[in-house]
């Protein structure tokens, strides 16, 4: 099972974010936060493969998350979306190790479906092989 959890403080946003991964990958479970303290207590208790990541949410920003979150679980996809498609934000979130950077206001369906297809393949070539090929 292919865990994500969606940090994310529109409703809306998190709503259509939570609803297109659904329909697209049915084995996914998806998982949401409304802010960092929420969060953060729900990947120490249960820490996802992928996060969708906002850089603007109440309490701790998303990019000093992010910065949590990959030192002490490295492993984790972490995406930053944002509506703040700035080349300091863009700049950070890679300082911060997050590995992709996405602009709401850019981002189409189809991009974000093709981008987390590539990462589910990836978790499961990787899977596979530290298995012997078997799940």
């Amino acid at each position: 099972m292919f865990e994500t959890l969606i940090v994310e403080d529109s409703t809306f946003f998190r709503q259509l974010l939570r609803e297109t991964l659904i329909a697209e990958f049915p084995l996914m479970e998806v998982f949401e936060a409304v802010n960092s303290e929420e969060a953060l207590q729900k990947i120490k208790t249960h820490p996802p493969d992928l996060i969708f990541l906002d850089i603007k949410l109440p309490g701790e920003s998303g990019l000093d998350i992010t910065k949590r979150i990959k030192n002490e679980y490295p492993n984790i996809i972490v995406i930053i979306i944002t509506s703040y498609d700035l080349p300091e934000y863009r700049e950070a979130a890679g300082e911060y190790k997050a590995d992709y950077f996405l602009s709401k206001g850019s981002t189409t369906k189809a991009g974000l479906i093709s981008l987390v297809q590539s990462i589910v393949s990836d978790r499961s070539v990787h899977f596979n092989n530290a298995n012997g090929g078997r799940r």
